[in-house]
């Protein structure tokens, strides 16, 4: 996904890394003694820990890396109940729809793995999880033109592209070649696209039946909003937008939880279809811990796409998760790196390499999971502030989401209503970006505004790339600055204007 804005508290950041480390006791690693000022390595095995993760030489500690984990965890855990909602609610071009507790234990699985991976290899206080707007584009993008284990297939292909790239020096030289305000728009029409599917899912926004005409949607189902369920969405909505307004930490997960809890209550008292709720009922589980289900894992094919639609379609699908994982990992670890202060004397990551392969292997795996795309997280940010400044706060992370696998119960009785809000405070902060495009440059506006408007506007967000691309690639033309255009860029343009206009192409070329 696109880079995310924080929904937490501002952070703070340690200036000068290094604190020297007193010497202490044993007893001094007591909860007591973990304090900002009693930053000291500890002996035998906790000492090798300590010298591995570089804990006392980064000037922080085990209460700080694991106050940092705890505060991470909670501050994206959303993700365990957002991520089944979006993939669960769409159906593949089959009719075809992935199960929702399967999906909470992907989700779970491939954040808790590779979190773990990234505070072992990486040495950052990073996780990572499924990315929403990359989930998006797996659930409206990729499903309904294929099946779900072909649509997993090419997040699999997407992030053995990302390794190769990655290996080979071409990650950076692609994100230099995208002009930053493209950059931004693609973030910003993605949280417009987010928003509206919450909006959708809700019931607050319906699609009018049998309408031709120029209304093509209305509000609620019969023109105003009715039901109980539709009332869980707008408080849901009134208590995230006030948390957020407070800064409250975990701002996003207090909402759905308090929401499911509201839900559940008025689906106890009230008569109400459960068909209203959509496809999750909020009710209490007869158990709160289960085994997890590991029946989504290994359920993709490689190259089944490529027998459902052609080539070029493909190539630009691949290419706008790319585009979408590119933007989020590279802005999410300078950002969590620089509110670290881990940034060297010339403002680089610490081992990027390493940390963006790790994060091209998590999106491997969450293809090969059927969770969809994982990235990096800058809800990580949330640790940092906590004081977290090692890969030891993402062990801390990722064991907790371990050991959410068991607690699949509570994750499926949350129902849209109460996820969407989410959704909306998402788009809310996505949209924040806008402001750092140029609106005074009709080089730059215009293009950033066609991201920014098709995305929704045709529920694509490949469509919003393309306009965008296109009308970047020919506005310079026009200006005749054809020459300040990077070749990745005229390829692109050039493969999305045949993506625009296969339909005649085909006629021209008689192929149906």
């Amino acid at each position: 996904m696109p880079d995310r804005p924080d929904p937490t508290a501002p952070v703070g950041r340690t200036e000068g890394a290094v604190v020297p480390a007193p010497t202490v006791s044993p007893e001094a690693l007591s909860p007591e003694a973990l304090s900002p000022e009693a930053v000291a390595p500890a002996p035998g095995r906790l000492g090798a820990v300590d010298r591995y993760f570089s804990i006392s030489a980064r000037g922080s500690d085990f209460g700080r890396e694991i106050r940092g984990g705890f505060a991470t965890f909670f501050t994206m855990a959303y993700i365990l109940v957002l991520n089944p909602i979006i993939l669960g609610s769409a159906e593949d071009k089959f009719g075809n729809h992935l199960s929702g507790p399967q999906l909470v234990t992907a989700t779970a699985l491939v954040a808790a793995v590779m979190t773990i991976v990234m505070g072992l290899g990486g040495n950052l206080p990073l996780a990572l999880a499924a990315g929403l707007g990359l989930n998006a584009v797996a659930a409206f993008q990729l499903a309904p033109l294929m099946s779900w284990p072909d649509a997993m297939g090419l997040i699999v292909i997407e992030g053995l592209l990302i390794c190769v790239l990655v290996v080979t020096g071409l990650r950076e030289a692609i994100m230099h070649a995208i002009p930053a305000s493209l950059k931004q728009a693609i973030s910003v029409g993605i949280g417009l696209f987010i928003a509206f599917i919450g909006f959708v899912d809700a019931g607050f926004v319906s699609r009018i039946p049998g309408e031709t005409g120029s209304v093509p949607v209305q509000l609620g189902a019969t023109g105003h909003l009715s039901g109980w369920p539709v009332l869980v969405f707008c408080l849901g909505v009134l208590l995230t937008v006030a948390l957020l307004a407070r800064k409250a930490k975990g701002a996003i997960l207090i909402s759905i939880v308090v929401t499911t809890v509201v839900a559940v209550v008025i689906n106890e008292i009230a008569d109400i279809a459960p068909a209203a709720w959509g496809l999750t009922v909020p009710a209490v589980p007869d158990d709160l811990v289960a085994a997890p289900d590991f029946g989504l894992l290994g359920s993709f094919s490689l190259f089944g796409a490529f027998q459902q639609v052609g080539v070029v379609t493909i190539v630009l699908l691949v290419f706008t998760l790319l585009l979408s994982d590119f933007f989020d990992t590279m802005g999410t670890v300078v950002g969590v790196t620089h509110e670290a202060g881990l940034l060297d004397e010339d403002g680089k990551v610490p081992h990027l390499g390493r940390v963006l392969l790790i994060d091209g292997a998590a999106a491997v795996a969450g293809g090969a999971a059927s969770a969809s795309s994982a990235t990096s997280y800058v809800e990580s940010t949330a640790g940092v502030g906590e004081g977290a400044r090692t890969g030891f706060a993402s062990l801390v992370t990722g064991g907790l989401f371990a050991v959410a696998l068991f607690l699949t119960p509570l994750a499926t009785i949350v129902p849209a209503q109460a996820a969407a809000p989410a959704l909306v405070a998402v788009g809310f902060l996505l949209m924040a970006q806008v402001r750092n495009i140029d609106w005074e440059k009709y080089e730059i506006a215009i293009p950033a505004f066609l991201t920014i408007a098709v995305m929704p506007f045709t529920y694509s967000i490949t469509n919003g790339i393309g306009a965008g691309f296109v009308a970047y690639v020919v506005i310079r033309v026009v200006l005749g600055k054809a020459r300040e255009i990077h070749w990745l860029l005229w390829g692109t343009a050039a493969l999305f204007a045949v993506y625009f206009a296969i339909d005649p192409i085909e006629q021209l070329l008689g192929v149906k």
